[in-house]
């Protein structure tokens, strides 16, 4: 039986395709190391984290997200991985916009901070140490943000900053654009479309792009990302968290990790209670993966206790130690911890009471 035109070609197409030499033409047009990438890195996050989000802690060479309602651990997550990147020798960057940052509690959770004061009662305070420290005095608007990574990022090309670089911004939404304050209005279009065209285009790729083989350094971007509720849009639908500044943040993040409820905190405030005094010294705390990269793990979600000193596991044991560890500090010497009243507030855990139709929108939060 004769052969069709078809089969002739396919045959012809095999002949051809054995004596090609595919790796042979990926190297005469320098394609044959693109595919090259470094073993995925982690900065490992404290065993009580690992344990409750089943990850080893944030990868290197991507962008990681924390967020969630204010007081419920995302700052508290921030410092625990600055603390672990400069014990392994990667420079921890902080970018702090929300101007809510405090260095005697990042030395608290063991951040190795240098203090020297100055002026002529000593009322001056500076930080000194392995880390660079920016702020709202000289970052204004999303756009000077991005120009100050982008410009670390290039001196660390040029080999004046020899170091894995780690990103720590608090927080994504915290800031306008430059248009919002030429125009004096903080504008939510404006300022998303600013996010996206300044990260989302440009900023965030560079990370991943470090993992490539052929970049001596790997980079990471820690953000907290601010968060608003959108109402339930029909009566059988449930409010939807949001993210300030709009998502390209969000798109572009590899993990992201959510603390707390969609429409309230979803913590429980734990205290200790002696002679009429009473102390908060941690709270209970829901965290979940919300979104995972493919090759970074599997999504969870469980609880957590945060104290002022970092995680603790959500156990009654861990609860115990802590309270023993620190009953001192709160009720003076000889105190018995274990005669301490524990009281726990719950009223802000379960987020169906607060499932009503009138609930607020956080506009800034909508792009």
């Amino acid at each position: 039986m004769a052969k069709s035109a078809g089969d002739l070609a396919s045959v012809v197409s095999t002949a051809l395709n054995k004596s090609f030499n595919l790796e042979a033409f990926k190297k005469s047009k320098y394609l044959d190391k693109t595919s090259f990438f470094k073993k995925q890195r982690w900065i490992p996050f404290s065993p009580a984290i690992q344990e409750a989000l089943s990850i080893p802690g944030v990868p290197m060479g991507h962008v990681f997200i924390a967020r969630g309602g204010s007081d419920t651990g995302k700052t508290t997550l921030m410092i625990e991985t600055a603390v672990t990147a400069q014990k392994m020798g990667v420079l921890p960057i902080f970018i702090i916009t929300e101007m809510k940052w405090d260095f005697e509690h990042a030395s608290k959770m063991g951040f190795e901070i240098e203090t020297t004061t100055s002026g002529e009662n000593g009322d001056l305070i500076d930080y000194k140490g392995f880390f660079i420290y920016v702020d709202r005095s000289s970052l204004n608007s999303i756009e000077d943000v991005a120009g100050f990574i982008s410009d670390l990022l290039n001196e660390q090309s040029k080999g004046k900053l020899p170091y894995d670089l780690l990103f720590l911004w608090d927080s994504s939404g915290s800031i306008p654009c430059a248009m919002s304050i030429e125009q004096g209005k903080n504008n939510p279009m404006w300022n998303a479309g600013a996010m996206a065209t300044q990260f989302g285009n440009f900023i965030n790729q560079q990370f991943p792009l470090s993992r490539k083989e052929k970049y001596p350094y790997t980079n990471t971007l820690f953000v907290i990302n601010k968060t608003g509720v959108q109402p339930a849009l029909t009566p059988m639908s449930q409010p939807r968290m949001t993210n300030k500044g709009g998502n390209a943040m969000y798109w572009d993040a590899s993990i992201v990790v959510t603390f707390g409820n969609v429409t309230n905190s979803g913590t429980s405030k734990i205290s200790a209670q002696k002679d009429g005094k009473k102390v908060e010294f941690a709270k209970r705390t829901k965290i979940s993966i919300d979104k995972i990269h493919a090759d970074c793990g599997v999504a969870t979600s469980s609880t957590v206790i945060v104290t002022p000193h970092g995680f603790i596991p959500d156990t009654k044991e861990a609860e115990k130690d802590y309270k023993k560890a620190h009953a001192n500090e709160w009720f003076g010497e000889n105190v018995d911890a274990d005669k301490l009243i524990i009281v726990e507030d719950n009223s802000e855990w379960d987020e169906s009471k607060n499932l009503s139709p009138t609930i607020s929108i956080d506009t800034e939060s909508e792009e």
